[in-house]
């Protein structure tokens, strides 16, 4: 089974990496572009082949480690 993590800056939080593209996006003459969100992606192969166990592992990983709470959230998709 496979995880697809993808974690983002909360709604709140400033990105100053994403106002960075966007400015570059701006200066490129890319129009239409109202905002730019960058985050990450993380994707784990698992042994599990239960789904439920296999969910509640992976967001203990995130609480654990792979995302900072505090100002990041996170959505799991699990792949048979």
């Amino acid at each position: 089974m496979t995880a697809i993590v993808n974690i983002s800056l909360k709604a709140g939080v400033l990105d100053s990496q994403g106002k960075a593209v966007h400015h570059a996006l701006d200066a490129l003459k890319f129009e239409g572009v109202e905002d730019v969100r960058v985050g990450k992606q993380i994707i784990l192969k698992l042994t599990s082949t239960d789904e439920a166990s296999a969910k509640a592992e992976v967001t203990e990983m995130c609480e654990s480690l792979l995302a900072n709470t505090v100002i990041e959230d996170y959505t799991i998709e699990l792949i048979s």
